[in-house]
């Protein structure tokens, strides 16, 4: 009972785990830099802009899961349309979204969105 547990014995391999595969041989050291999962995974996320969270946070905005799956969604409706800058008007919520980057440029309440001209956009989104 006093030998000790060595790796082979509980996950047999047939290689050591110093041995390379060729393919990696010539990247000791880097880390691969596929950019599929990267890609993937921002096409998905919703980015806030600085200036849109110090505008939400000021007007008291504040999003729940729902929501923001609907944006989301519009978000994705968009892009497949070409769509570059979209006003997204949701209830008392409007929000100006560069599409490409997926980003939230600015977000504003009801009060703000009765008297404004929204300019520089190629979209627009009405949820209910």
């Amino acid at each position: 009972m006093s030998d000790g547990i060595r790796i082979g014995h509980l996950f047999p391999i047939k290689t050591t785990p110093l041995q390379l595969d060729k393919s990696v041989k010539g990247s000791i050291g880097r880390i691969p830099q596929s950019t599929e999962f990267r890609d993937l995974l921002e096409s998905k996320v919703l980015k806030f802009s600085h200036h849109a969270e110090v505008r939400m946070e000021q007007r008291g905005i504040t999003l729940q899961p729902e929501s923001l799956s609907q944006i989301m969604k519009a978000v994705d409706d968009a892009a497949s349309k070409g769509a570059k800058d979209s006003l997204i008007v949701m209830k008392d919520l409007a929000m100006i979204v560069n599409v490409p980057s997926r980003t939230v440029v600015t977000a504003m309440d009801g009060k703000q969105m009765q008297s404004n001209v929204f300019t520089k956009i190629d979209s627009a989104i009405i949820l209910s």
